[in-house]
């Protein structure tokens, strides 16, 4: 296993190319020799190039007259909803085997723009749905790897790719983080542009992505985000310094939440994150804050249920025509959205709305919320997955990053979910650069990476 991108960040992979001590071609080479010596096992990767086509888009990246470079020569990995230009598009879906749209996704666009290199596609869930594609976890192969994302978390996990875009509708980015033991970040809803992509919830489907470290998390936001006047309501935000930076002169505020789906999750996962916030609140930067959230986000998991499975019905009508190239899950879940009402839906939307404003006005209070990213290790394939905090920061259109702290008592990841105010998402990256500084002496139930 060629450990290139585990030991560098992308950072520094552009510095050892300004001195000379890697070639664009040596990343490519590496990504091509760990995803043909490790991918057969584990199954991360839909398509992805040989060596040949590999150098042909290196090439082509390297004539772009449009070029930036915060992603100069570096390979990356597309999760199989995103258009993509030298890569079929197929959704993990037989019904769309060898669609080749021809085009790029607009956030792949953007990253092309920075250097990236598409080596290929990962796997997803059909429709980036619920039923468990083939990819295998890469810690036991027993145990699901989550769903959707998961070939993105496990391409970087195994060091295939130092970067990897994910969607997010429910949980699909930040579960996968969590149980492959790497980062996965949701921002802001709207900041990165679902132009050129599989839609299936329209007040849902948020755009993101994996990275093997912390120190390249803003970096990559800031190679697919939309940026500029055009979108007047992001571009103040994120440019409102008071918004994106914490004060010198007081500590971080952070409120500690256990959700009301803490009851899901096993004493040594109650454990390790309440260990770790006892951590937390010794230093002398940070203010921790045991706290409730907004009686609304109790119904968070009830209205996600409505407005998900009444837009599947709507999206995929044709595809449900096709009940023999359809999981069974996708045509439960279709089938129940389309015995709910429009008059139900419109309420479900109406709730999110309110989840948006309340939490909103919630983060007047604090910086930055801490929860479980899953309810604790990933549970065997078979098994269906616990209920979670994740979906309730995508109802809420909050930016989270789950970040991989922990190790269960079998030595398996599970994550830690750090959340911030819709639109900051500049200063959601300069806590967890702050937590990084930290360097905490583990502690028995704590993994700190």
């Amino acid at each position: 296993m060629n450990k290139l991108f585990i030991d560098n960040s992308v950072g520094e992979l552009l510095e050892k190319l300004e001195k000379k001590e890697l070639q664009p071609l040596d990343l490519v080479r590496a990504s091509l020799e760990n995803i043909v010596e490790l991918d057969p096992k584990y199954l991360a990767w839909e398509v992805y190039a040989d060596e040949a086509l590999a150098e042909k888009i290196l090439l082509r990246a390297s004539q772009e007259t449009y070029r930036q470079n915060l992603l100069q020569t570096i390979p990356i990995g597309v999760k199989d909803i995103y258009n993509t230009e030298d890569f079929p598009t197929q959704m993990g879906s037989p019904l769309w085997k060898g669609f080749t749209p021809g085009n790029d996704a607009r956030t792949v666009f953007n990253l092309k723009r920075q250097g990236a290199v598409v080596i290929g596609k990962t796997v997803t869930a059909e429709f980036a749905v619920h039923a468990l594609e083939k990819t295998k976890n890469p810690y036991d192969i027993t145990k699901t790897p989550g769903t959707s994302s998961s070939g993105s978390a496990v391409a970087i996990a195994l060091g295939m790719v130092p970067m990897a875009t994910g969607t997010q509708t429910a949980g699909s980015i930040v579960r996968p983080a969590s149980f492959c033991g790497v980062y996965g970040c949701k921002p802001s809803f709207g900041f990165l542009p679902r132009t050129g992509m599989l839609k299936t919830t329209d007040s849902l489907d948020t755009l993101g992505f994996f990275t093997i470290h912390q120190k390249d998390l803003k970096r990559v936001f800031d190679s697919m985000r939309v940026r500029g006047r055009d979108y007047p309501i992001s571009h103040a935000a994120i440019t409102d310094e008071s918004r994106q930076h914490k004060p010198e002169n007081r500590p971080w505020r952070v409120g500690f939440v256990k959700t009301h789906t803490w009851e899901y999750a096993p004493q040594y996962a109650k454990k390790a994150l309440e260990g770790y916030i006892e951590l937390l609140g010794k230093q002398k930067g940070i203010e921790i804050v045991d706290t409730i959230l907004p009686a609304v986000m109790l119904k968070t998991h009830e209205a996600h249920a409505i407005i998900y499975n009444k837009a599947l019905s709507y999206y995929f009508k044709g595809e449900y025509s096709q009940v023999d190239f359809v999981s069974p899950v996708m045509n439960e879940l279709i089938t129940a959205g389309s015995k709910i009402a429009v008059s139900e839906y419109a309420h479900a939307v109406a709730l999110q709305n309110q989840i948006i404003q309340e939490m909103d006005a919630y983060f007047a209070n604090f910086d930055i919320l801490i929860s479980l990213s899953t309810a604790g290790e990933a549970p065997l394939r078979e098994v269906v997955e616990a209920p979670d905090p994740a979906l309730m920061w995508t109802m809420a259109h909050l930016p989270v990053v789950s970040v991989p702290q922990f190790k269960s008592p079998t030595g398996m990841p599970f994550g830690m979910q750090v959340v911030a105010r819709k639109y900051n998402d500049y200063l959601l990256f300069e806590f967890l650069a702050y937590l990084k500084s930290l360097q905490f002496i583990p502690k028995k139930g704590v993994y700190v990476v």
